[in-house]
């Protein structure tokens, strides 16, 4: 299955429920805030994706994964576009992220079984773009597609999406590496035994390594627990844009569904830029090592810059979304969001890559992922209360000043990383595949 599309068509069907939000109230009789509750709900079933997929891909592989989550998401995207109640509604968005989940976390193992691991850069930069993409086209496209049919169209256009993404990928092969020995090993009949899966053997080591040392990391390690908290706020602000984008440019400039939709035109702008000033960056920092760890906060850079670009573009935004500027002025300060936000969490994936051992790896990027897939659950759903009681000035200048408090954070990485690093009872001065291949060059 291509991991691409079917990643896409996931991030399209969380988002494109934006361009019906407001009708659902009326439709089935239940409050505003029930109404976002229903834009939230696959984000707490994607939560539960970085804990138990890791498990079943060392196991299974990532094809078969892909091949039974896939079908599943897409079969409650069929209920969703049946629903007649909102509990139905509710339920199986809930179910749609559960079972789009994996497809969501199995991509990046996907990628790294493909690139080399001194391009971690690279790949992920390609992938923030697949995820970006989709997230963007749900209202873009979602606008349309409400205004031309109706609501119960936005999931069979999702469902056409998803359709499209088995048929790429009915052809794809497996590739983890430690399946593709083992089924050579079944073939040959050879009774070569693997070494133990670096995500655990019995239910207590898998347990350990994607539940408590997460939360012991969250709350102890001092490089996890910034990286965390930042792409926690992250995340949380760029949700809440599919929320409120389309309230205050209706509110401010009169648009309706069909143009709130295309300013998210500026989020495609912005995560190509990301692309392109990532990989340039990347290249320009990552000449051949020769100092082994310390290299590995060269990461950061793109971080420290993207930083500056979260905080500016959300003052931008805060004190332009109103009727005496033109409204492409705030749409474009969104762009400039997301080209940053995208370089921050390029930046922070690509280090904790770097910075532990496998096993220290996927327990890290379980903190991270879990985090921030949770903030982007829970703030859109008093981002329309924020901006009536505070009004879009003070709701972004909030986030402005949160941002600009923790967009010091890769500064302070950059600096206390290797000392933090060789500290820590995860690391323990380990270097990493990329590094070690970069100073062989």
């Amino acid at each position: 299955m291509d991991t691409d599309t079917t990643h896409q068509s996931s991030m399209y069907g969380t988002t494109t429920y934006t361009a019906a939000v407001n009708a659902v109230p009326a439709a089935f009789g239940v409050s505003q805030r029930t109404a976002l509750l229903g834009f939230t709900m696959p984000f707490y079933g994607v939560f539960f994706a970085p804990i138990y997929t890791p498990h079943l891909s060392e196991r299974y592989g990532r094809r078969p994964i892909y091949f039974t989550s896939f079908p599943l998401f897409a079969l409650c995207v069929v209920v969703i576009g049946l629903a007649t109640n909102i509990s139905t509604l509710l339920a199986f968005r809930f179910l749609a992220g559960l079972f789009g989940g994996p497809c969501l976390v199995l991509i990046e193992g996907t990628f790294a079984d493909v690139w080399p691991a001194h391009k971690t850069v690279t790949y992920y930069s390609f992938l923030t773009l697949a995820s970006y993409l989709g997230a963007a086209l749900g209202p873009l496209v979602g606008g349309f597609v409400f205004s031309a049919k109706g609501p119960a169209w936005l999931s069979w256009v999702t469902l056409l999406f998803a359709m499209s993404a088995m048929a790429f990928g009915a052809f794809m092969p497996e590739t983890y590496n430690r399946e593709i020995l083992r089924t050579r090993i079944r073939y040959n009949k050879s009774g070569i035994r693997l070494p133990c899966a670096q995500s655990g053997v019995t239910i207590s080591e898998m347990v350990h390594i994607t539940f408590f040392t997460p939360l012991k990391m969250l709350f102890t390690e001092p490089l996890v627990i910034l990286i965390t908290l930042y792409l926690g706020l992250n995340f949380a602000v760029l949700f809440q844009w599919f929320i409120s984008v389309p309230a205050a440019l209706n509110a401010a400039y009169g648009f309706d569904v069909k143009q709130a939709g295309l300013a998210f035109l500026s989020a495609l702008v912005g995560v190509v830029l990301a692309l392109v000033s990532s990989s340039s960056l990347e290249a320009l920092f990552s000449k051949p090592a020769k100092h082994g760890m310390e290299s590995i906060e060269k990461r950061l850079i793109l971080a420290m810059v993207g930083s500056f670009f979260v905080a500016g573009s959300l003052f931008w935004v805060a004190f332009t979304a109103k009727p005496t500027f033109h409204y492409l002025v705030p749409i474009c300060g969104t762009a400039f969001y997301v080209w940053g936000n995208a370089m921050v969490l390029i930046s922070f994936i690509s280090y904790l890559f770097d910075a532990y051992p496998p096993a220290g790896t996927l327990s890290a990027l379980t903190t991270a992922a879990c985090f921030r897939v949770a903030c982007a659950g829970i703030v859109p759903l008093f981002i329309l209360d924020m901006l009536k009681d505070l009004d879009g000035d003070w709701t972004f200048s909030t986030f402005g000043i949160l941002s600009a408090i923790m967009g010091t954070f890769p500064f302070v990485l950059y600096w206390c990383g290797l000392s933090w690093r060789t500290k820590s009872k995860y690391s323990g001065g380990y270097m990493s595949a990329s590094m070690t291949e970069e100073s062989m060059m």
